[in-house]
Parts: structure tokens; C-alpha cells; sequence
């Protein structure tokens, strides 16, 4: 988690700086931060402070790193600092990955509750 935590701290976002690791038979196959795609302006905000459309999210983002790889995230582990949201929870629950850390809840819980339902353990991680 203190590595999804660095990782967070590379987004440029200012309302929420999120970061993701993926984790396979103890090795880290693939990190990600919430951010703009590459090759785009690093810009996540608005005028009016709401996040752009185009910004993905942590989870996705390491996720998309492990598809242009050759690493499979098929059985991983992800460690995030903040709980997936609906759109992640699809994208890992097809990535294969096994099991969710997360420190921070997120506001809506729909994404934890879908992950639980298709049988991926979900754990907060408190210290």
C-alpha cells in the first residue's frame, strides 16, 4: 500500500491524487496513477474544479499497462488507495485480478459490492 500511496503522489490532479499497484507472485507488474492519457495535456480539472472526462482512473491505467505488456494480471493482486468505483470494479473484475487492497473508501460503494459479488476479496487496509 505505501507503494500505491508514492505512485498517487505522481498524478497531477488536485482533488483526489489516486494511485494503483499490480501485484503478481510477489513482483509488481504494473502501477498506475489517476491522470490524462498520454500524450495529452496533464490537466484534470475543469475552470469549475469537477474532474475531465478524459481522465482515467488509477485502476484502469495500471490495468491498460499490463494489457500493452506481457505481463497477465490474471490472478494478481491490486493495491489502491482509494476503494475502485463501478467502471473500475468491470475492468478489474475482467482483468482476472483476485483480490483488492484499498486505505480509503470511496464515497460510493457500488464498486466494492460488485467486486464482492463476483467473488474478488476486498480488504481495507488501516494503519
Amino acid at each position: 500500500m505505501k507503494m500505491a500511496e508514492l505512485v498517487a503522489g505522481q498524478s497531477y490532479c488536485k482533488r483526489a491524487q489516486v494511485g494503483a499497484v499490480i501485484v503478481k507472485d510477489g513482483n509488481v507488474i504494473a502501477i498506475g496513477y489517476n491522470g490524462t492519457p498520454s500524450g495529452w495535456p496533464n490537466i484534470c480539472e475543469d475552470d469549475s474544479g469537477r474532474t475531465r472526462e478524459e481522465v482515467l482512473h488509477a485502476e484502469s491505467n495500471a490495468i491498460a499497462k499490463c494489457a500493452r505488456s506481457v505481463s497477465s494480471s490474471d490472478g494478481a493482486h491490486l493495491y489502491v488507495t482509494h476503494s475502485p468505483c463501478v467502471d473500475c470494479a468491470k475492468l478489474i473484475i475482467q482483468a482476472g485480478i483476485g483480490k483488492v487492497f484499498y486505505k480509503v473508501t470511496y464515497r460510493d460503494l457500488r464498486g466494492i459490492g460488485m467486486l464482492i459479488m463476483h467473488g474478488i476479496d476486498c480488504e481495507q487496509v488501516v494503519y
